[in-house]
């Protein structure tokens, strides 16, 4: 997980920094006002191996976190234990014979 974590501020800390700002700025309207932001990180981690496997293995974990924001966008922290249960489940991925330095690809 460390290194899925090392890749995604690595390759993805300008989105996630937007994102979660924006997110913080717009307690109660943050899905609609972030949601392009929330597209450029999405975009932006699906590109690496590591963090596609991870999403695949985590997906109901995270399935739940993101319905848990969506159930309390006016409250986004009370939906800390969903995070903790998916940091947990991406802790247990396999990583091994996953490419950790991917070839970029042209524009």
């Amino acid at each position: 997980m460390q290194a899925a974590m090392d890749i995604t501020t690595k390759y993805c800390h300008k989105e996630m920094e937007a994102y979660g700002s924006c997110v913080a700025s717009h307690p109660g309207t943050w899905q609609q006002q972030c949601h392009e932001l929330k597209m450029k990180v999405a975009q932006c981690t699906s590109s690496h191996p590591v963090i596609q496997k991870i999403r695949q293995d985590c997906s109901k974990e995270f399935v739940e976190f993101e319905s848990c924001l969506r159930q309390n966008q006016d409250q986004p922290t009370s939906c800390s234990p969903h995070v903790a249960r998916f940091l947990g489940c991406a802790e247990t991925v396999d990583l091994s014979g996953v490419a950790t330095n991917p070839v970029p690809q042209p524009s």
